[in-house]
């Protein structure tokens, strides 16, 4: 097997991870079944009886087998509707109360206030889980009407997080001051879910107030999780001096960072390219007792060294995590291969492809998208078509960057039907389409001429609620300037002026 080490011609082999797995086939059977002893046996009984005493008590104890599932499964069963039960009367209630005010009355076997605690809380859950914070409101609100309910600080927390991550931090102050007003008991914990609600939406100013103000309230000091939430924040928008300030206020106030601190600010100073300062983050944190690097310090290291092209130095890093003990995930994994296919070494990516599948780390979408835009970006139709069959055939759905990447490759390479093959898989799958693949199929006909399908684009867009930005209509002039059709050149061009100006956007890898 093929290492990361460029120090030698032939690479060696990666080192296996120290810890080992069971194989997921492995199984200890521990029989039920006792043979009988021959001294405790009459003289006179024959072996044929002592068959058909063993024969009865092993179809007893599987009866009994049987039974016991019969009963779990039934249980589980119950509980099912149960649940699917209390969902349906929550549906109901958020789509007009007076429908389950009739249905109570028909059968009235469900009252809207007397719904089971667990049901309730389930469906809340799965909401908020999914995210869907309109509906966990919803759900909220029905449930603050049960005979049951009592004011619990860590539902409302959940709540507002949730919330942050919607991006809906006034919604987040409602909870927050409903929460107050019920009488819950105020700590760190729902003051930096409500920080942490502004700061993903941008509001620093509002964050920041928030931490001033936790600073005067006894028994809401900010901690080590508050400063950490905010300095990520801060980092997203390249408000570096804040976060500066943010390190010394920490240190005037006796709080120490932890490992989730350092780890963002070395992959925020990583990811800008500030390696000095990632430098000297990482020799603080080692120097830290308390403090140690674990495998998202090694990942944020790696991808910031391999980002830039630097494989001798990323592969250096990679040794010295290995050597502290620290093992890779896939995570890792994908770094590596990202840095190998952008670099174009394409044996030590196969390297990495090789020992992920000895040692059993399973391929994820990210995996696939990295080697399948790698693969194509060399030229290898052929690998890259195996690698997309393998895909399906492990039951893993495409994603846009999937097709954006098979697409490109089968325009540079003058394929046009391979193209065609690509929008009839779309059309028989629920793969969710955005602009950007749209506009890598745009610019795909028009590298190949094929103005036509390239204009039929803009159908298929409105087809599936996409709207055609920026990118779009100037990809589709530059096709029409190179054959000289000035006349759409000029109706698109008029039609730039309606078009909004996307948000600028900072791109994340997705490893």
């Amino acid at each position: 097997m093929a290492s990361l080490s460029t120090t030698t011609t032939t690479p060696p082999p990666f080192r296996p991870p120290t810890t080992t797995r069971r194989p997921t086939s492995f199984r200890i059977h521990v029989s039920t079944q006792t043979e009988s002893d021959p001294s405790h046996s009459s003289s006179s009984s024959s072996p044929s009886s002592s068959i058909d005493e063993r024969t009865r008590r092993i179809t007893k104890e599987l009866e009994k087998q049987k039974a016991k599932e019969y009963k779990e499964r039934k249980e589980m069963v119950n509980r099912k509707i149960a649940s699917h039960k209390a969902v349906s009367v929550i549906l109901r209630r958020e789509a007009t109360k007076a429908i389950i005010d009739k249905r109570n009355r028909k059968k009235g076997s469900i009252n809207s206030k007397k719904l089971l605690p667990r049901t309730v809380l389930e469906a809340l859950h799965e909401r908020i889980t999914a995210l869907r914070w309109e509906s966990a409101l919803k759900v909220f609100e029905l449930m603050r009407e049960q005979l049951w309910y009592r004011p619990n600080t860590g539902m409302y927390v959940k709540l507002i997080v949730m919330l942050g991550k919607c991006k809906q931090p006034e919604k987040a102050n409602e909870l927050f001051q409903a929460m107050v007003d019920e009488g819950c008991v105020l700590d760190c914990e729902p003051y930096t879910a409500l920080l942490s609600a502004y700061s993903r939406s941008g509001r620093l100013d509002k964050a920041f107030s928030l931490l001033e103000e936790m600073k005067t309230l006894p028994g809401c000091e900010p901690d080590v999780q508050t400063y950490s939430i905010l300095i990520k924040s801060c980092l997203q928008v390249f408000a570096f001096d804040k976060v500066n300030g943010l390190l010394s206020d920490m240190t005037d106030h006796g709080i120490k960072p932890n490992t989730v601190t350092y780890n963002t600010l070395i992959d925020a100073y990583g990811k800008a390219k500030r390696f000095s300062e990632m430098e000297s983050t990482l020799v603080e944190m080692l120097a830290d007792r308390n403090c140690q690097p674990d495998v998202w310090t090694m990942n944020s290291t790696l991808r910031a060294f391999g980002y830039i092209g630097q494989i001798e130095t990323m592969e250096r890093c990679y040794d010295k995590f290995q050597s502290a003990g620290i093992q890779p995930n896939v995570q890792t994994f994908n770094i590596l291969l990202d840095s190998y296919g952008k670099a174009e070494d394409y044996m030590k990516m196969s390297a990495v492809m090789e020992y992920m599948q000895k040692y059993h780390y399973s391929w994820t979408i990210v995996t696939y998208n990295i080697v399948i835009d790698a693969f194509g970006k060399a030229g290898d139709l052929k690998q890259m078509e195996y690698l997309f069959r393998l895909m399906r055939s492990e039951r893993i759905k495409p994603s846009c960057v999937t097709l954006c990447s098979l697409v490109r490759t089968y325009a540079h390479a003058g394929k046009p039907e391979k193209i065609g093959g690509i929008l009839r898989f779309v059309e028989n799958s629920d793969i969710l389409l955005d602009t950007v693949f749209f506009n890598c199929l745009v610019d795909a006909y028009g590298r190949l001429g094929c103005l036509a399908e390239m204009k039929g684009v803009l159908e298929m867009m409105e087809q599936r609620g996409c709207k055609p930005d920026l990118i779009t209509y100037r990809t589709m002039i530059k096709a029409y300037s190179f054959k000289g059709m000035n006349s759409h050149v000029k109706e698109l061009t008029e039609l730039l002026a309606t078009v909004q100006r996307p948000p600028i956007k900072r791109l994340k890898p997705d490893f």
